[in-house]
């Protein structure tokens, strides 16, 4: 039976640790520290209202496009979900830092007030390192997307899958196999 708030994270909870290049996202989905497996959360939620409100203040904008945003900058590696973004943007126009804009949109559009200016300006070096990290992440996506690494990580993946698929593998070629990719690791470590 599942035991704790899941925040959202789906039934099976969960705590693990993400290299995004040089930055590390953590989770503890169900809080308890037993681990187990959850969606990886990029920001934390103060980080996240951030983001959202630099986006904003650079062009009014709704959650959709906020989110089709976030995912442009990272290349597609990360877009938060809706269930994230709507309630963010909410508790932000609670704030008093954006305000709902007229539009000719069926969507809800904000902008920044004076005051989320203000926050913006406050948090300046937050917000710059927040911005850099969605950068940084949309250039290394960019750099491996459709690159040679790419192409021999999939033919590793399918080699693996026909050789170590059938029953009659033994534990010698197991640890032979594990040896090789070790090996590989050690060598591209070094480059």
């Amino acid at each position: 039976m599942f035991r704790g708030h899941n925040h959202g994270f789906g039934p099976h909870g969960g705590r693990g640790r993400r290299q995004w290049g040089p930055f590390t996202v953590e989770w503890d989905v169900r809080g308890d520290g037993r681990g187990g497996r959850g969606r990886r959360r990029m920001f934390a939620g103060d980080e996240l209202r951030l983001v959202l409100l630099k986006l904003i203040e650079e062009a009014p904008r709704h959650g959709y496009d906020l989110i089709r945003e976030i995912e442009a900058r990272t290349g597609g590696a990360y877009a938060p979900s809706p269930g994230v973004v709507y309630p963010t943007l909410t508790l932000l126009a609670e704030m008093g830092l954006i305000a709902e804009q007229d539009s000719d949109e069926p969507k809800k559009v904000f902008a920044i007030t004076n005051a989320g200016q203000a926050h913006l300006t406050e948090r300046e070096e937050a917000v710059e390192a927040l911005m850099e990290r969605l950068a940084a992440i949309g250039s290394m996506r960019s750099r491996s997307e459709g690159s040679p690494v790419r192409r021999a990580m999939g033919n590793l993946r399918t080699v693996l899958q026909h050789r170590l698929g059938d029953g009659e593998v033994t534990q010698d070629t197991l640890h032979a196999v594990a040896d090789i990719i070790d090996e590989a690791a050690r060598k591209i470590e070094r480059l």
